[in-house]
């Protein structure tokens, strides 16, 4: 768990909390070179994850027009709303959150899955136009048959 990082890189005033105890966390996520990730994270069963998933998509923040929507409507209630920075751990990206190509803004080559890597995410596949989704992911499913 990263204790005492920016929530919002990489100088938000706001940070994790450094005394957080893991019994504490309901909810698990990884930064990229852009901010929070919310396409892969996890969180606790229970009363606090409806709280926060109700608030995440309140029609309120949802008016917002945030440039990255849910991405940053996440950034915001982390930032001002200690109910869920006091139940938030970060953790090292590689651990829950690496991607199947370079992108330099989102870590670059650091960023980028290798074998033995629990997650892989084939982040903007679907928006653009010039990339196979398919294909992209015929070359991981590929190799879980093969292992």
């Amino acid at each position: 768990m990263l204790k005492d990082k920016p929530v919002v890189p990489p100088d938000s005033v706001i940070k994790t909390f450094g005394n957080l105890k893991g019994d504490r966390i309901d909810l698990v996520l990884t930064q990229d070179g852009e901010g929070l990730c919310p396409g892969s994270f996890i969180i606790k069963n229970g009363e606090w994850a409806r709280f926060f998933l109700d608030t995440w998509f309140d029609p309120l923040y949802r008016s917002y027009n945030f440039q990255k929507a849910e991405a940053h409507a996440l950034e915001h209630i982390v930032q001002w709303h200690p109910t869920i920075l006091t139940k938030l751990a970060l953790i090292p990206q590689r651990l829950l959150n690496t991607y199947n190509i370079d992108l330099a803004s989102r870590g670059g080559k650091e960023a980028m899955y290798k074998d033995g890597d629990f997650i892989v995410r084939l982040v903007g596949c679907e928006t653009d136009a010039n990339r196979n989704c398919e294909k992209e992911f015929d070359e991981f499913y590929s190799k879980l048959r093969h292992s």
